[in-house]
């Protein structure tokens, strides 16, 4: 384990869970949830491996004092369904000695967390799976583990804590011949290299990546490496050459969540490029197959955005009203986006005062959670705001090299034979 997670657990062991105490009313769901995850991790402690092993009787005793908080918590739903999970594995793996049985019911715990946004939860859960498996566990588990707790604390931002685990993932992958994880470990550290802003060597990274990925023959791998690639080439201003990339990754993916990410991705690098026709090709086909959750809103912002650059009012106020569906659980970064986007768009219609009352709706928002980036923009855009007629950063189709032109009427050939 790390310094950072010793030190963690010296102190009480997953006091992140009773954090929901202060987070909610005594009495909500959330927080008896809380004290049940609680409970529960207390008793998987008992099976680690740098403790004295419990007597019978004790064990009994936290056994069924556990279930019993957990059975209380049945009617409360999919969270407490993974409690009873890992109680009833951590049971059966002390009776059996097959210590490794906890990992699944921990995992895909962890896994629960992370949808829901408890990061700080679900590190605490992969961290207590491989403290507590420790080298009882298969090298699957121990590699996904380690992964799975890169990116929880790369969500995080703390990236040094994310780079170490990646690396022990990588280690474990190596000595046990697993090339695939070895390569997942270089996706993870590519991913960090993007997150910090170090563009430059992320480019460099996944195309020596990608080169591996298709000598192998790791698909799933170069899929990754195909979208993150586009991803920091558009952010590196070489949007002509990530999108045949965008388009490649979402060619390679088998798992429906990621077409539609890779689409969502493609959608945003022709809007940059002004191509609002295919661009809103990929759009739409991102809500068409998404149907609800983030991916949806976010296309329908674009969508919003790409009407208004084409005058088009009716679908304007459309995709405006579509976007707000379920807004309100949406993070802070997507409100902003959308208040700052639905300002342009009224003011590409003449409407200065609605206009400015979004714009300035996104700037409160930016500010009061450190979006800079969106700061320096939002303000830049209301010093000049009779002036957003144009597509904001769009390169004129004349001036694209002649490779990236043919590329690109490739990707929108084949976006329109996609939506037919």
């Amino acid at each position: 384990m790390s310094t950072e997670t010793e030190s963690r657990r010296s102190g009480l062991p997953h006091a992140v869970f009773l954090q929901r105490v202060a987070d909610e009313p005594a009495t909500s769901p959330e927080v008896r949830l809380g004290q049940g995850a609680f409970l529960t991790l207390r008793f998987v402690d008992l099976l680690a491996p740098d403790r004295e092993p419990p007597t019978p009787d004790v064990f009994r005793y936290q056994w069924a004092a556990t279930e019993r908080y957990c059975a209380e918590l049945a009617g409360e739903g999919t969270e407490a369904s993974h409690l009873s999970c890992i109680v009833r594995a951590t049971g059966e793996a002390h009776q059996t000695g097959e210590l490794h049985l906890i990992a699944p019911a921990l995992f895909a715990y962890a896994l629960y967390l992370e949808q829901e946004s408890h990061f700080e939860e679900a590190e605490d859960a992969l961290e207590t799976m491989i403290l507590v498996g420790g080298s009882r566990l298969s090298s699957t588990d121990a590699i996904s583990g380690w992964l799975r707790l890169g990116r929880v604390r790369r969500l995080q931002a703390s990236f040094q804590s994310a780079d170490a685990a990646y690396e022990e993932a990588g280690r474990i992958a190596a000595v046990h011949g697993d090339r695939q994880s070895v390569l997942l470990s270089r996706v993870g550290h590519c991913n960090l290299l993007y997150f910090r802003g170090n563009l430059a060597e992320a480019e460099r990274s996944w195309h020596a990546l990608l080169a591996d990925a298709q000598s192998g023959g790791f698909r799933r791998i170069e899929s990754e490496t195909e979208h993150g690639l586009g991803n920091v080439l558009h952010r590196r201003g070489k949007t002509h050459e990530g999108i045949p990339h965008l388009w490649r990754a979402f060619e390679l993916y088998e798992d429906p969540e990621n077409q539609i990410r890779a689409l969502g991705d493609l959608g945003l690098s022709l809007v940059a490029l002004g191509k609002v026709d295919s661009a809103e090709q990929a759009l739409q086909e991102v809500v068409r197959r998404a149907q609800t959750g983030e991916p949806v809103i976010n296309a329908a912002i674009e969508l919003m955005h790409c009407a208004s650059f084409r005058q088009d009012r009716v679908s304007f106020e459309r995709w405006r009203e579509r976007a707000t569906r379920g807004f309100e659980h949406v993070p802070p970064n997507m409100r902003t986006d959308y208040h700052l986007k639905a300002g342009i768009g009224f003011a590409r219609f003449g409407s200065y005062r609605r206009a400015e009352t979004e714009l300035r709706h996104a700037l409160e928002i930016a500010i009061a959670h450190g979006l800079h980036e969106f700061v320096f923009r939002i303000e830049r855009i209301l010093g000049g705001l009779h002036e957003c007629g144009a597509l904001e950063s769009t390169e004129s189709a004349a001036s694209e090299p002649a490779i990236h032109s043919e590329s690109l009427r490739e990707v929108s050939a084949s976006l329109a034979a996609l939506g037919s």
